[in-house]
């Protein structure tokens, strides 16, 4: 016998109630901090964004804080997030809060929608959690439930349409919204697991068609993944004789924007070498996965013998990219 509509909602409040995690962001109704930890959560783990969020908060106490910050301060408090375009548009919608909404979130998802860097997804969560607004929360793995509740044969992704209404159907009319956000969330990421389901655990699971039919790994149904294309480059660590290290800094629109780098060759455009890098010394391989290749770096070390602009100390170091930090780590 399956749960209807109502009965969903209430054995899942319950069940978070007694089962939900206690995170810095979810002890605050402030759309500010709840607005700065749900773009950091995106493509990143819990347990990684946690040391970030309390930095980052110490930091910019406040959306003034934020925007009034030098965006270089902001990206090397992000540094090791990834995805750095967050980290840019967080900073330009601070920016755009203070000057076209007199520095107050608007209380509304479409007015959300508005703002930099801000989607569909996070709109509705700020939404729910900040203002406790009827607002449909649909992250992967929410996605994931509503696969496995419904057992959608549609393959992903183009069964988030019919994914996201599914999960609007269960959203109760009125209540606490901002504890039903984070239970259908913290059930998808704790519970209904991508490959080990805790379905014993579910406080939902006598509604769940695909557990009927005894196969809930099976769902979400995905297309096929296509192969992750692989690049190769050399990366030249320049140092001079005081073992500064020469780095420039990237464009600020692009994959890595803003962030600063040492001299490369053979991944993207060519770049004129400041120091003739003919004689260097090899000192190891660093790979690292993009969303859509990978890449792997031959670290190289090259002594310059005269001076040229821009030098860094090793201890002073600009926001530079993870995978130029772990090149210049076989340095050391």
């Amino acid at each position: 016998m399956g749960t209807d509509k109502n009965t969903f909602s209430k054995q899942l409040l319950t069940w978070y109630a007694n089962n939900g995690r206690t995170l810095p962001w979810r002890e605050s109704r402030d759309p500010y901090c709840i607005w700065i930890a749900e773009i950091m959560l995106q493509q990143t783990t819990v347990t990684a964004v946690i040391p970030y969020y309390e930095r980052f908060l110490k930091t910019f106490p406040t959306l003034e804080n934020l925007a009034n910050a030098d965006q270089q301060e902001v990206l090397h408090l992000w540094q090791g997030l990834g995805y750095y375009s967050r980290a840019r548009n967080l900073h330009a919608c601070a920016k755009q809060i203070i000057s076209e909404h007199e520095g107050c979130f608007p209380k509304s998802e479409e007015g959300l929608l508005k703002l930099k860097g801000i989607g569909p997804y996070t709109a509705a969560a700020i939404a729910a959690q900040a203002f406790n607004l009827r607002a449909n929360v649909v992250d992967g793995n929410v996605e994931r439930v509503m696969s496995r509740y419904f057992k959608v044969e549609e393959k992903l992704p183009k069964a988030k349409k019919q994914l996201k209404e599914h999960a609007d159907t269960l959203v109760p009319p009125r209540g606490d919204f901002h504890s039903y956000a984070n239970a259908i969330m913290e059930l998808g990421a704790r519970v209904c697991t991508p490959k080990s389901p805790n379905c014993e655990s579910c406080p939902v699971s006598k509604g769940c068609k695909a557990l009927k039919r005894g196969n809930p790994t099976d769902y979400p149904k995905k297309l096929p993944k296509k192969k992750t294309p692989e690049k190769h480059a050399t990366v030249y660590l320049i140092r001079d004789r005081k073992g500064r290290l020469y780095l420039n800094q990237r464009p600020e629109k692009g994959l890595l924007g803003g962030l600063w780098q040492p001299h490369h060759e053979g991944w993207e455009k060519k770049q004129d070498a400041p120091y003739s890098t003919q004689e260097n010394n090899h000192i190891g391989f660093v790979k690292h996965v993009f969303t859509h290749f990978t890449l792997t770096l031959d670290v190289r070390e090259v002594k310059a013998s005269k001076e040229f602009p821009g030098w860094f100390d090793p201890e002073n170091l600009p926001p530079l990219p993870t995978l130029f930090t772990k090149a210049i780590k076989l340095q050391t």
